[in-house]
């Protein structure tokens, strides 16, 4: 099927009061596994490709055309997002290459100049036909960049979303990203504050940091897009790590990547089912 459109899958999950899991890829064996893991679940997935990843491949078109392949022939929509994107260019290449959800990160800029900037992508993307997700406010942890302890305030979310025209909202609410362990503390008050004052869905970066009751709790005051990138980087890198610890002749990578990809898959389904409100 064709890739999806994220606008009204997040819309229905918002009124409904469920989350959507946004989940990163790197490798090909990621995307298999983001899109076993949510046909698995009966589920609509966000396939995310970070800037972080492009630079990491060296370009972001052969990742895209593995994902996006994946993706259409996934039996549940697949939504293909670029993830915190700085370089506008980079946003450009995306929609280019037929991606229909981009986040751009203007968090390095001055306020002025983010929502400048911002104006012009929803510009560009909305023409194309494009769902943009920005950020205002710092969400902790990311390259040194945002601060710790940041918080979103609902008053000034709102005037971004007026002034940008942004389909959905990163914000900073006690999370921060690359946590290795599930215990961040996210203030549900803020959460539901934002969602009273913010007319698009909300999203929360940094998920890996959450546990399980926590994450069902935040969609419950209010959140919808959810994005988990380390904690499945760890699952699939404990799957890897505990093969060729026990075999220590094992050569072919098939042997442990294997086993790490259909660990991922599971623990996107079990993931998916908490963001839907049923606990597993």
């Amino acid at each position: 099927m064709p890739l999806a459109d994220p606008r009204p899958i997040l819309a229905a999950a918002r009124t409904r009061g469920s989350g959507v899991g946004a989940f990163n890829t790197t490798l090909l064996e990621h995307a298999e596994a983001l899109v076993a893991g949510a046909e698995a679940a009966g589920a609509p997935l966000i396939m995310q490709i970070s800037e972080n990843a492009v630079r990491y491949h060296g370009s972001l078109r052969p990742l895209a055309a593995a994902a996006r392949a994946l993706a259409e022939a996934a039996t549940v929509p697949v939504v293909l997002h670029l993830d915190h994107a700085e370089d506008v260019e980079l946003v450009r290449e995306a929609v280019g290459l037929g991606f229909t959800s981009v986040m751009y990160d203007g968090s390095t800029l001055d306020d002025q100049r983010n929502r400048a900037v911002t104006r012009e992508v929803v510009a560009f993307c909305h023409a194309a036909g494009v769902a943009v997700e920005a950020e205002l406010g710092e969400v902790g942890g990311k390259d040194g960049v945002h601060a710790p302890g940041a918080r979103t305030d609902p008053a000034d979310a709102a005037r971004f979303v007026a002034d940008t025209g942004v389909d959905s909202l990163a914000v900073a609410v006690g999370t921060s990203h690359a946590m290795a362990t599930r215990d961040a503390v996210v203030d549900l008050d803020l959460i539901a504050a934002l969602a009273a004052a913010v007319p698009v869905p909300l999203v929360l970066h940094g998920s890996s940091g959450v546990d399980d009751d926590t994450l069902a709790r935040a969609v419950t005051a209010g959140m919808t897009k959810v994005n988990i990138a380390t904690h499945l980087n760890r699952c699939f890198t404990d799957v890897v790590r505990a093969r060729l610890e026990s075999d220590p002749k094992v050569m072919d990578a098939r042997k442990y990547v294997a086993p790490a990809r259909d660990a991922m898959a599971a623990e996107v389904t079990r993931l998916i089912h908490v963001l839907s409100g049923a606990l597993v």
